[in-house]
């Protein structure tokens, strides 16, 4: 079970969700390798590409981030997303604990539009990711 008991989880958490902050970004890590205590590692305000920059290839972490996209020049939708995040050279035994641990973290970062699998950084480009956002909205208004 996934150790989320840290009050700067919730804090994060509340200003990602809240309009009247810039914060769009939050990271949690393990404390260390064998602990299954999540920490708040980052937040930011730079979107997905900073929440990128912000990755350990060797680590399983999970963020938690507000996209805003704009479906035409008259509206603009924010959605947010949960990212499991496995890094290409993360430990076998941490790997395997993230599907059981990935729950104790949506009990947590639980108002979320999409879960992303992000494997490899290319994971989190964008893009991909507001097509997703708005098949799962139900207002994709260009034909994707």
């Amino acid at each position: 079970m996934a150790d989320l008991s840290d009050p700067k989880i919730d804090q994060a958490y509340q200003d990602v969700r809240s309009d009247k902050s810039e914060t769009n970004w939050l990271l949690l890590d393990y404390e260390s390798d064998k602990s299954d205590k999540l920490q708040l590692t980052a937040t930011g305000t730079g979107g997905l590409a900073e929440l990128r920059e912000a990755l350990d290839d060797t680590k399983a972490s999970y963020a938690y981030a507000r996209v805003t996209y704009s479906n035409d020049k008259e509206s603009t939708r924010e959605k947010f997303i949960l990212v499991v995040w496995i890094g290409p050279s993360c430990k076998v035994m941490r790997r395997a604990k993230i599907s059981v641990q990935a729950a104790d973290v949506k009990a947590v970062l639980r108002v979320y539009s999409i879960e992303v699998a992000a494997r490899e950084k290319d994971d989190l480009k964008e893009d991909p990711i507001i097509v997703r956002l708005r098949k799962a909205g139900g207002a994709s208004y260009d034909g994707v």
